[in-house]
């Protein structure tokens, strides 16, 4: 039985990992300050806020065959390493592909230039700065998983789901969306990229995986969402130049339509994910995706207030100033 320490564990995406590991039988202990989430049934949990001075006296005087770091703050993943790295056999930091110097070049892959870490108040360029102090004291027992966009029941950033819960929503009426034949999606599945850490811990893998989808044209998602919702209206479809005129946001957060970006960001989700599917990475059909989401979404409620996306009567009221050009 494997002895896996979670450096979180009770939200969405280490909540997921936890439950994969106590599925294939190991023992899973998550620290955590508790105040997201509870840790998933069969898990120690051990409560603490990593940010007091003794944050990991109950958990340093053990080894652990597999530590997994999630989060971004330089502080507390330098913490962690001061107390855990001699005590670890393998490490996996759950960094992201914000983590990339540009979005202007198609299928880069993890060898692609990475922000320098000035602003570590930055998302990205914190996790570029977590990555560097782990691989100083980690070295060849580092694995680096750098995902993309998520997707699945719980993903409280809304960006997948606005689409299958808006063409639900929407029924017979009519839809706003961008012109999307030239722009592309990658999206993996919360379950996957769980599975997946959970057996490249495992396995011993090390090194940086891009943990992505596989590339699928915007336009085709938003048919599958369509269809996968039984939408029968209308999709509208406006300019980047006319939504941006329209105050209208890109990729998330309010008034936005999320999943889409300027032209000049098109190759933010073009990703080389070969690395991902040569250690053992794989991925559902997207249909599935959108139907475990659709079904997350009923359950929340289509109508209710998003952090990503168009309000209803914030969309048709832009549907109105389209139709009058």
């Amino acid at each position: 039985m494997r002895n896996v320490l979670m450096l979180g564990g009770t939200a969405w995406l280490g909540f997921q990992i936890a439950e994969q590991l106590l599925a294939r039988g190991d023992a899973v202990t998550c620290l955590a300050r508790g105040e997201s989430g509870r840790a998933p049934a069969g898990a120690a949990f051990v409560q603490c806020d990593r940010r007091s001075p003794d944050a990991y006296g109950a958990v340093a005087n053990q080894t652990w065959d597999e530590v997994i770091e999630l989060s971004y703050e330089p502080f507390l993943v330098q913490g962690a390493l001061d107390a855990l790295a001699d005590r670890a056999k393998h490490w996996t930091l759950v960094s992201s592909v914000s983590v990339y110097a540009t979005n202007t070049d198609a299928g880069a892959d993890e060898s692609a230039p990475l922000l320098e870490p000035v602003d570590l108040e930055d998302y990205g360029q914190a996790k570029v700065a977590a990555e560097q102090v782990s691989q100083e004291a980690l070295n060849e027992r580092l694995l680096i998983i750098r995902p993309g966009l998520i997707a699945g029941p719980g993903d409280g950033s809304d960006r997948f789901g606005y689409w299958a819960g808006r063409f639900a929503l929407a029924g017979e009426g009519p839809v706003l969306s961008p012109i999307a034949d030239d722009r592309v999606v990658q999206v993996i599945d919360i379950e996957d990229i769980a599975i997946f850490i959970a057996q490249a811990g495992r396995s011993g893998i090390t090194g940086v995986i891009n943990a992505t989808g596989n590339q699928h044209a915007l336009a085709d998602v938003l048919a599958l969402c369509a269809d996968v919702a039984g939408f029968t209206g209308e999709l509208v479809r406006a300019s980047d130049g006319w939504l941006i005129d329209h105050d209208v946001r890109f990729w998330a957060g309010p008034r936005s339509l999320p999943l889409w970006v300027p032209q000049a960001d098109s190759a933010f989700a073009q990703r080389d994910n070969s690395a991902f599917h040569a250690a053992g990475g794989e991925l559902r059909p997207l249909r599935q995706t959108v139907q475990r989401t659709l079904e997350a979404e009923r359950n929340l409620g289509l109508d209710r207030e998003r952090r990503s996306g168009l309000s209803r009567s914030e969309e048709l009221e832009l549907l109105e100033q389209l139709r009058r050009g």
